[in-house]
């Protein structure tokens, strides 16, 4: 039975070899959505050099904030005007004033729930596992290691020629990450 290989990880030192190498692995042909980074902290410049693509947030948050407060206006208008008006003191049953603070209440509420899902979703996240867990290289990306990951997806991979690619890179190691 042979392995398949989710792709190859390669590990830098510092940011500016990280930057580099994904400049240069981006302009060897593989293609961004095949090509990952990770940083302990954030590097200025990276999402660029990896081809950052269009983020979904806003507009999941604007559908959120819309529906959210449209809804909770239509639900309080029904219930207080058609469904059960109740006459208190001669006002009239729809006061609209009343009703806009929990509107607006409402409306940040599913923005934020639809954008923290948005997040959760573009990002593949809660991910139990993954991968490159199994490497004990990739252990040091939260401290003080950068690594490139060229996945195995990619149409221009071949394993023997993106590992000398890769060694062109003067990485410390790159290491072939085994799929689950």
């Amino acid at each position: 039975m042979s392995v398949r290989l989710h792709g190859l990880l390669a590990e830098f030192a510092d940011d500016r070899q990280l930057l580099e190498a994904v400049r240069r692995t981006r302009d060897a042909g593989y293609f961004a959505s095949c090509v990952e980074a990770y940083s302990p902290y954030p590097v200025e410049g990276l999402d660029q050099a990896l081809g950052a693509r269009h983020h979904w947030v806003p507009f999941w948050m604007l559908i959120g904030a819309i529906g959210g407060g449209t809804f909770t206006y239509w639900l309080e208008w029904y219930s207080a005007a058609v469904n059960y008006p109740i006459n208190v003191g001669g006002r009239p049953t729809f006061s609209w004033p009343a009703f806009i603070p929990p509107a607006v209440e409402m409306t940040i509420l599913c923005a934020v729930l639809l954008g923290v899902g948005a997040v959760l979703f573009g990002a593949r996240l809660p991910r139990v596992c993954h991968s490159l867990f199994e490497s004990h290289e990739f252990e040091r990306a939260t401290s003080d290691r950068f690594f490139v990951l060229v996945r195995g997806d990619d149409p221009h991979f071949d394993p023997l020629a993106t590992q000398r690619f890769l060694e062109t890179l003067s990485p410390l190691s790159v290491v072939e990450v085994a799929e689950e």
